[in-house]
């Protein structure tokens, strides 16, 4: 691919299905298959590629983009910021790619659009009928907010953790 004079663009995409791929056809308008590029498998993978390729580019989950401890971008890879307002340009409000705190903000606050961002689920036909699985996923919502950032996602506002707990300790 050609990008600004005759440099060329060498593009990364995921060799297996994946969710972070299916997400990015669907902001691009596509399907995971019309994805073009050079296939890696996995996350990690895809994020070795293009930190080892200056002219590499790809997509990729946000916990193999940032340090879970500094919550800086990890060195040698960087997100490209999306124009949201469709300006030609990053503005301010539109730039908040500096640390993982200030991007899973704009996500949660739906300042960064889903697709990209996606939710993920527990899902059961009902109200779990299992006391076990009924206090696991309590404990998903609650104490296990903890280790949600250091498994590369983003842990749940507190009003939608309060209004989860309620659905299952509703009758």
């Amino acid at each position: 691919m050609k990008g600004a004079g005759a440099t060329s663009i060498h593009v990364y995409t995921r060799s297996d299905a994946c969710g972070a791929g299916e997400t990015w056809a669907k902001f691009l308008g596509k399907k995971q298959e019309d994805l073009a590029g050079t296939g890696v498998y996995g996350d990690p993978g895809l994020a070795d590629a293009v930190k080892n390729d200056v002219l590499g580019i790809g997509y990729n989950n946000i916990g193999f983009v940032y340090d879970s401890k500094t919550k800086k971008q990890i060195d040698g890879i960087r997100i490209l910021p999306i124009d949201l307002n469709g300006d030609g340009k990053v503005d301010d409000k539109e730039n908040f790619y500096e640390s993982l705190d200030k991007l899973v903000e704009a996500i949660n606050n739906g300042v960064y659009p889903s697709p990209p961002a996606r939710d993920l689920h527990l899902v059961s036909k009902g109200k779990p009928a299992n006391p076990a699985a009924a206090a696991f996923l309590k404990w998903i919502l609650a104490d296990g907010q903890k280790f949600v950032p250091e498994s590369g996602y983003i842990k749940l506002p507190d009003e939608r953790i309060r209004k989860e707990i309620e659905k299952l300790n509703s009758k």
